[in-house]
Parts: C-alpha cells; structure tokens; sequence
C-alpha cells in the first residue's frame, strides 16, 4: 500500500516559499506515530525544508539532480525509482512536496490527511480529490484548543 500524507488547507494550500503556514502539534504528532519505522519519499525541497532525515525512518530524496547526495538518506531521481527503493516497506509514505503528490495521485493507493480548517495564502496546493476514484473512509473532526490554533480534521481515503 502506498499512502500520500499531508496537511491541507480548505483551498487546498500546503505551504508557501517552502514552508508550513501553520503550526498544530496534533497533526505533528499523530505524523510522526504514523509514518516511525517506515520508508518516507519526498521531493529535494520538502526535504530542504526540514533540514535533516527524520528519525526511525529512512528518508528516500527526489531530485533531477544527478550529482545530489545527502547523509543518511537515499536518493532517487523519479518517484519510480523512489517506489522501487521502498519496496521492503508494506506501506512507504509519501509526503510531497506538490508536483510529487501529483504525480503520486496515479499510483496512490490511500491518502492520509489532516484538513486545516482554514484558507491561507499559500504558492503550493495539494491536488484536487476526486470522488469518483477516492471514497472517505474515516474522518475524526477537533476544535482548537490552547496548543493548536485552528480546528482540523483527520480523513482517510482508499482508492476505488
């Protein structure tokens, strides 16, 4: 099973100049419980962003750059080659940025996500869901509270 992870916003957006918009430790939380001891792809820049491998998991990096290399992690030049590399994991992780979540909506085979009730301003936005190949088929909802600002969903979803 391949499984796209990923926070988004009610107008779709992920982040902007590489960045997370927002901060809620619950979706950080329940990310890390997920994705521990699993193989997780990423484009360069989402890797960039956060700076290093994540630990207890191995870090697979796309890049067109052939000459890229980076410590502790594996690195690929098409999500293909991502997919191979993983393929002693059950269930690899697939965590963006947008151009790899679009790519990987073709081979995906559930989406994990946290909605973030709310609309940001942002220059990169997940994929449209679409529900004649996706069917919700959990979605635990919660308000904010004093450590996460703004209310958010947890929604799952298999492909057809």
């Amino acid at each position: 099973m391949i499984t796209i992870i990923a926070a988004v916003a009610e107008n779709r957006a992920l982040g902007k100049d590489n960045q997370l918009i927002w901060h809620l430790p619950a979706d950080l939380k329940r990310f890390k419980q997920v994705t521990l001891g699993h193989h997780i792809i990423m484009g360069r820049k989402t890797f960039e962003s956060l700076g290093k491998p994540l630990p207890n998991r191995t870090t697979i990096i796309i890049t067109r750059n052939k000459n890229y290399k980076q410590e502790g992690c594996i690195v690929v030049n098409s999500l293909s080659e991502a997919i191979e590399a993983s393929k002693t994991d059950e269930n690899p992780y697939i965590l963006g940025g947008a151009e790899i979540y679009k790519q990987a909506f073709e081979i995906a085979d559930k989406l994990d996500l946290t909605f973030v009730h709310h609309t940001f301003e942002a220059d990169a936005f997940f994929p449209e869901i679409n529900s004649t190949i996706w069917k919700e088929t959990e979605r635990t909802c919660f308000k904010s509270d004093e450590k996460n600002k703004y209310d958010y969903s947890f929604v799952s979803y298999l492909r057809k």
